[in-house]
């Protein structure tokens, strides 16, 4: 199950977001107008949808949370961006990174 959201997931959509990898959810947050859309089978899905919905791609980054762990992850193919100077699948801004575990920790405070 898919869910894109401006506010944080309850803990009911959380459960819900984390049956396809049972304690992994894949999250892609616009960091611009902070938006999360969770519960993709892959990256791209999330990115999709979001473009569809307006977004933009420079603001668009993927990554996930281990809710067993409590670990945020910064790695997704659609990451990899030379012309921002993002060349791996992780996110190596330190800038866009810090937003990125804002988001999360914000998106996912029933469970972090």
């Amino acid at each position: 199950m898919v869910i894109i959201k401006e506010t944080p997931y309850s803990k009911e959509e959380i459960e819900k977001l984390a049956e396809l990898f049972e304690v992994y959810i894949k999250t892609v947050f616009d960091t611009e107008k902070e938006i999360c859309c969770a519960g993709c089978d892959r990256h791209f899905d999330c990115e999709q949808l979001l473009l569809e919905n307006g977004s933009k791609q420079e603001n668009l980054w993927g990554g996930g949370i281990d809710i067993a762990t409590n670990t945020i992850d910064y790695n997704s193919f659609i990451n990899i961006r030379p012309k921002q100077n993002n060349r791996g699948n992780e996110i190596q801004d330190m800038v866009v990174r810090e937003l990125f575990d804002k988001l999360t920790k914000k998106f996912f405070k029933e469970v972090l």
